[in-house]
């Protein structure tokens, strides 16, 4: 049990009115910084690195739930790796770009000229669209999903247990629903849900808790993180015009460029490991079975890394942990980076102007991004 007074708080509101400065103040006055709830939360990208790199040291067995693929260590991992990931392989996430490309292209004709909130107008209903889709699940569950996300993120913040307790059991519902439809159907649908259904593992078929563990990774994952990635892009592109009117005409590779803004104000703020034993780790001593929190977006903004405040995609490619590294290193990004390039083009294909109005209203800890992008859209003449 540490008796030592907490580093830093997340919650404070000098931390979360502004989360990315208050991950570049403590980058350099505390590094490894203690809290009790997050254990040891690491700012730098070295020793997110580190940590990266040794799973055998930090596990990612950390929840009391199962989570499926990401709270395993190998080899029970790789195994569901191995499943998994033929899921996203560019060629199969491209049997999906016309589909995503309508659905982004009816949001943006359906923008009106002027103000406009873009996280209610494109980010959240696109995130549920294209989800949806990818699964194959039917379009009245858009809304719901829309709806769970906001309230599991104020749960989140709030950190409502019961609340949160409540609202993954009522996921969950969602996902075996979907699973007992197929399984019920003479001719279920080959969509991605009935063919995970038919997936073996070890020689054994999938235990329904394992299916409801990867779709919920997915689900959940993706609805958040891809909302919140629109957001901070349209926000960085309203105030960079030159960056967007390059973009506008074809100049630089669209995906790169939106890895290298998400760089800088990343949608995912933490993960967590367990230490397997005694550590030292940025000056501090850690234990064995400690808890450790990776911070995402201030690894990625570590000037040791990556200058201070430079915009350069391909120069960062290399060391960009948007999307993880190592063996948990995310598995869904072609699909996430295939989605945000079609969003982010269809958006300037059909305006020809995105300007910022007022201030964007941050999103509270832990969650990225913004809550509220308000912009003023001129729309193009022609498509």
């Amino acid at each position: 049990m540490h008796t030592e007074p907490p580093d830093w708080s997340p919650q404070d509101p000098s931390a979360s009115d502004n989360q990315l400065a208050t991950y570049d103040r403590l980058r350099h006055s505390c590094p490894v910084a203690f809290r009790e709830d997050l254990g040891w939360s690491l700012f730098r990208h070295a020793d997110v690195m580190a940590v990266l790199g040794s799973p055998d040291t930090f596990s990612s067995d950390v929840s009391q739930h199962l989570s499926v693929p990401n709270g395993m260590d190998p080899p029970q991992h790789t195994r569901f790796r191995r499943v998994i990931d033929p899921y996203f392989a560019p060629e199969r996430v491209e049997q999906f770009a016309p589909a995503f490309r309508a659905i982004a292209r009816d949001l943006v004709v359906a923008l009106p000229g002027g103000d406009v909130e873009m996280m209610d107008a494109v980010g959240h209903p696109f995130a549920a669209q294209v989800q949806c889709t990818f699964m194959g699940w039917p379009t009245r569950l858009r809304g719901p999903l829309r709806a769970w996300t906001a309230s599991h993120q104020d749960a989140n913040r709030r950190k409502d247990r019961r609340d949160l307790a409540e609202l993954a059991a009522s996921f969950d519902a969602i996902i075996r629903a979907q699973l007992d439809e197929r399984r019920a159907s003479t001719s279920p649908p080959d969509d991605t849900t009935t063919q995970l259904l038919a997936e073996r593992i070890d020689g054994r078929a999938l235990a329904d808790d394992e299916l409801v563990s990867i779709i919920r990774n997915w689900t959940a994952g993706e609805l958040g993180t891809i909302a919140a990635s629109i957001g901070i892009v349209v926000q960085h592109l309203a105030n960079d015009r030159d960056l967007q009117a390059s973009l506008r005409a074809g100049a630089g590779r669209c995906s790169s460029v939106i890895d290298e803004i998400l760089r800088l104000n990343g949608p995912l703020t933490t993960n967590r490991r367990r230490t397997t034993r005694a550590v030292r780790i940025g000056g501090r001593q850690i234990g064995a079975d400690e808890r450790i929190t990776i911070l995402w977006p201030s690894a990625n903004r570590d000037e040791a890394v990556f200058g201070d405040g430079v915009f350069d995609p391909e120069a960062h490619a290399r060391d960009n942990l948007l999307y993880g590294s190592g063996i948990h290193a995310c598995p869904g990004a072609p699909l996430a980076r295939r989605e945000l390039e079609i969003l982010v083009h269809e958006l300037l294909a059909g305006t020809s102007e995105i300007r910022p109005t007022g201030n964007p209203t941050p999103a509270s800890y832990p969650a990225g991004g913004y809550a509220s992008v308000p912009v003023t859209v001129t729309k193009a003449h022609t498509r």
